[in-house]
């Protein structure tokens, strides 16, 4: 395999930071924003801590800026990339962690979509029941797997004009949550703790968004034209992404105090609907749930080409149709048996952040320790001599070990999950990720003294 094979050729590398900036923007102005606002209002913060908590939270998308920086820097994706980190067998851990993430997000969207289908349906007078819900699946799933069939090129430019619209409606119904609020409401908030509220709202947003995005980072960063300065890819990733989850966010905490049941209930978006006015709330959700459809593809791609990482190989059609299966069997799982979104949507940011924290946190440490001059191109090959570097693959498994020790959700409780770890099991994505850190700083540190 040659040079050509592991970089991105010049040619290709056309993206400039404006439009770096838009992608970012495009693929975070989305419903769940709305709903990451409301949910971290149960952290019982004051309003200022809401706010502060949101703002610090969309700024992690800085984690996937550092990401886009190292691809834009050596012209190479993410998992080509992380191959150093791991080795080239080794790298699988990460690979399949990628794909529990691109899978679990399309079902997520897929369950929105429905759900947003099905509370639409109700404002035709036709009361919500098991048959409108699978009605509102077939339907939603249908739109997704036959714009499959579509080009890129069609699905950008629908994907563009639904995020404008999307936008320019969330700017609406933000004025009108405004006005609505109860203001006295939102001030009177009693201020929470900042390390078992402040921090673990910071986790939880976090894991949903940054966190999960710095596995794609570096794929586009690695198209970002090589005169843009660095410091451009940085930033516009990281605004590109965090300014509309803000914003999002925002209008959630808002949202909370006009409908304080938002975060607790079993389906968040027929809770969100009741809040909005009649005449907006069906275009609103339309709007949303067309947007939710060019995510989708996207993910299909994406995963797809994930496991062509891995060696398994599978053609558009035969890809579509088996991640179609496992989405929809998830799919149907939430919606008729466990009946709940939002618990089983925190027990998986719970899961999926932990493992995926460490990962990235040991893909940073090991390109600051091992890679200031640049990947050894060798290293990234499939033919790579170091099949599993040890030292990463061990911060890893400790590392998120570690995590799921201090973590506590509805399903499982670490034995360390005590004291300010009892009810955040967001909390422990930052322990998974400071433990990677510290555990190849170590590793790095003995490598030194026996090449001494």
């Amino acid at each position: 395999m040659t040079t050509a094979d592991i970089k991105i050729p010049t040619s290709d590398k056309t993206l400039t930071s404006g439009k770096l900036f838009y992608n970012w923007f495009a693929a975070n102005i989305g419903i769940m924003g709305v709903v990451y606002g409301a949910i971290i209002v149960g952290y019982h913060l004051s309003f200022v801590q809401l706010i502060l908590a949101a703002l610090v939270g969309a700024l992690t998308f800085a984690i996937p800026g550092w990401v886009a920086v190292v691809g834009q820097r050596e012209g190479v994706t993410t998992f080509k990339l992380s191959r150093a980190a791991f080795g080239v067998f080794g790298n699988r851990i990460p690979n399949v962690m990628a794909w529990f993430n691109m899978i679990g997000w399309l079902a997520i969207n897929v369950i929105t979509g429905t759900l947003l289908l099905t509370t639409m349906f109700q404002t035709l007078a036709i009361k919500k029941s098991p048959l409108i819900v699978l009605i509102s699946l077939i339907i939603f799933a249908s739109f997704v797997i036959l714009s499959g069939t579509l080009k890129e090129a069609t699905l950008a430019t629908v994907q563009t004009l639904i995020s404008w619209v999307f936008g320019l409606l969330t700017l609406v119904i933000l004025a009108l949550f405004f006005m609505h609020s109860d203001w006295q409401k939102v001030f009177a908030m009693p201020a929470g703790s900042w390390l078992a509220g402040f921090l673990p709202a910071v986790a939880f947003i976090a894991a949903g968004s940054s966190i999960s995005w710095s596995m794609a980072a570096a794929d586009w960063g690695a198209y970002v034209r090589p005169e843009t300065k660095p410091a451009a890819t940085f930033w516009q990733t990281t605004l590109g992404a965090g300014i509309p989850l803000f914003i999002l966010m925002v209008g959630g905490i808002f949202l909370s105090t006009v409908s304080p049941h938002l975060a607790t209930a079993n389906d968040p978006y027929q809770a969100m609907y009741g809040s909005l006015p009649t005449w907006l709330g069906p275009i609103y959700f339309l709007v949303a749930a067309g947007g939710l459809v060019p995510q989708c593809l996207v993910s299909f791609r994406s995963a797809r080409i994930n496991l062509a990482t891995m060696g398994i190989q599978l053609t558009q059609k035969r890809s579509l149709i088996g991640h179609s299966i496992v989405i929809l069997t998830i799919a149907v799982y939430i919606l008729f048996i466990s009946g709940n979104f939002l618990t089983n949507f925190e027990l998986f940011l719970n899961f999926l952040g932990i493992c995926l924290a460490s990962w990235v946190a040991i893909f940073l440490t090991d390109a600051v320790l091992n890679r200031r001059d640049g990947y050894d191109l060798n290293l990234l090959k499939p033919t790579s001599p170091v099949h599993y570097n040890w030292a990463g693959i061990a911060a890893w498994v400790i590392a998120t070990i570690f995590g799921f020790l201090f973590t506590s959700n509805s399903v499982y409780r670490g034995p360390f999950a005590h004291s300010i770890f009892t009810h955040n099991s967001s909390l422990a994505v930052f322990v998974s990720g400071l433990a990677a850190i510290v555990v190849l700083l170590v590793a790095s540190l003995f490598q030194k003294k026996e090449r001494n």
